[in-house]
């Protein structure tokens, strides 16, 4: 199929792959997230994805993804979507967790490519296909060959968006020309995953983000598509550009942005809490930074 119009956005155009809050002994804050749920949505995130790489998902227990879903549905309501990532490197175990999602409110799952043991193309097609067709919900492929060890091939995405259930694609792949040439036969939904790439993707028929940083300034990075959205493309290149210093230091300074982002908020004392080993938090000359570029592009 071809086609040059822009997919409807199946869950919003802003979204936010929230961290995880936990108390100070480590324990799942329930009450944390729904506070950090309900003020990302208020200041203006269409969707939140819960349990991704950000959310710690591989320190989490299946009983504490699901309890996750069910408190940021009580808090959102009906305001924002939620995706709930359920992804792992076995495919039984990602149904399991596709279903228990469903049963808990989600909107939509994030699956990402099976990791560790690196299937082949046709293995990742099928994982995909089984967990497409186990539920009712819609499903975000995740494409972050730098975790996975394995990409999900442009063509291998073709023969996927074939699916009912597959609708959209949150791409970490940093290859722009197969991302454009799936755009231009697809009409799946493209999330930038790299917020250097928000404008970019955007500007060529992507649908919006998935944000590490949004945690941080979720209005900032709406801006960008607000402006684009308006005609303003100037304004749209300075926002993404006034937005590099603090997505430089978030993702890209030798720490996960988990960390990162947990360093700032806990500053900004909003909820967040500490990480989960093996991770580990940042210190205070890398937190004092982050605060400082925050504030600048507060300020912008």
């Amino acid at each position: 199929m071809t086609t040059t119009a822009t997919p409807a956005p199946p869950f919003g155009r802003a979204l936010c792959a929230m961290i995880t809050p936990f108390t100070d002994s480590g324990a799942l804050d329930l009450d944390g997230a729904q506070r950090l749920a309900d003020r990302l949505v208020t200041e203006g995130c269409d969707g939140l994805v819960l349990s991704g790489t950000t959310g710690e998902s591989p320190t989490t227990t299946d009983v504490e993804k699901s309890a996750l879903v069910r408190a940021v549905r009580d808090a959102v309501g009906e305001r924002a979507s939620i995706v709930a990532g359920v992804g792992t490197a076995d495919t039984r175990h990602t149904v399991e967790l596709a279903l228990a999602a469903e049963k808990a409110g989600a909107d939509g799952v994030l699956v990402v490519t099976p990791y560790y043991s690196r299937p082949p193309q046709d293995a990742v097609e099928e994982h995909f296909r089984t967990v497409a067709d186990a539920s009712g919900l819609p499903v975000v492929l995740y494409d972050i060959p730098g975790r996975t060890g394995t990409r999900i091939e442009p063509d291998t995405m073709l023969r996927l968006a074939a699916h009912p259930r597959i609708v959209a694609v949150k791409d970490c792949s940093y290859d722009f020309l197969g991302t454009q040439k799936v755009l231009s036969r697809t009409e799946l939904a493209y999330y930038a995953g790299c917020e250097e790439h928000i404008l970019a993707l955007y500007a060529v028929g992507g649908t919006g983000y998935v944000s590490t940083v949004a945690n941080l300034v979720p209005r900032q990075l709406r801006s960008i598509l607000d402006a684009f959205d308006a005609g303003d493309t100037a304004r749209a290149a300075r926002l993404q550009q006034q937005a590099t210093e603090l997505i430089e230091s978030t993702m890209s300074a030798g720490l996960p942005g988990t960390v990162t982002v947990k360093a700032l908020l806990n500053d900004l004392d909003l909820p967040a809490g500490p990480v989960r080993a093996p991770l580990r938090p940042a210190d205070r000359k890398t937190t004092d930074g982050l605060r400082a570029a925050y504030e600048r592009l507060r300020a912008a």
